[in-house]
This record gives structure tokens, C-alpha cells and sequence, in this order.
């Protein structure tokens, strides 16, 4: 009996070691896991920031040159409203003349659609 005892005993010491290994396994495997999520959150992190780097030299390529439209179509706009601007004051005179000439010089005349009524 003392034999069988011993077996048990033992059986329960070697079932008691393969629970502590395996739970010794499921923590190395959760702390790998861990592990893993935090490389892979920071392999993410370092692509992202690479990315958005690359986004800002393309934007600031791009906005440079729209920088140089941009002052372009202000000069071209300050040009025309000049060129206006002289325009107006030359033909102003004419203009006014016109406008007055055709407003006060005014001919009576009967409009040929009208029909006196019968």
C-alpha cells in the first residue's frame, strides 16, 4: 500500500509540475503576445510618422508652387484692374456724353405698332 501510495503521490507531483509548466507556458505565450503587439504598434507608428513626413514635403512641393500661382494671378489681377481703372478715366467724358445726349435729346414720335382705337 505504501507502494500505491507512493505512485499516487508521485502521479499528483508530476501532474502538479505539468500545470505549473503550463501555466508557466500560457504566461511566456501571453507576455510574447504582448510583446508582439507592442513591436507591432511601434513598427505602425514609425510607418505612419514616415508616411505623413513624406505627405508634408509633397504638400509643401505642391503649396510652393501654388505659392508662385497664387502671386502670379495677383499681379495679373492688379494689372487688369489698372488697365480698367486707365480705361474708365479716358472714356468717362465720351460716356457721359452719350448717356446725357440720348436721355435729354428727346424726339416725340408715335411707336409704329400703335393703333388708335375705332
Amino acid at each position: 500500500m505504501t507502494s500505491q501510495s507512493q505512485g499516487i503521490q508521485q502521479l499528483l507531483q508530476a501532474e502538479k509540475r505539468a500545470k505549473d509548466k503550463l501555466e508557466e507556458a500560457k504566461k511566456r505565450k501571453g507576455k510574447r503576445l504582448k510583446q508582439a503587439k507592442e513591436e507591432a504598434t511601434a513598427e505602425i507608428d514609425h510607418y505612419r510618422l514616415q508616411r505623413e513626413k513624406e505627405f508634408r514635403n509633397k504638400e509643401t512641393n505642391v503649396m510652393g508652387s501654388q505659392g508662385n500661382l497664387s502671386a502670379k494671378v495677383e499681379e495679373q489681377t492688379t494689372e487688369a484692374i489698372r488697365n480698367l481703372t486707365s480705361s474708365y478715366h479716358k472714356n468717362m467724358e465720351n460716356m457721359l456724353k452719350k448717356l446725357l445726349s440720348t436721355i435729354c435729346d428727346i424726339s416725340p414720335e408715335i411707336h409704329p405698332n400703335f393703333r388708335p382705337a375705332v
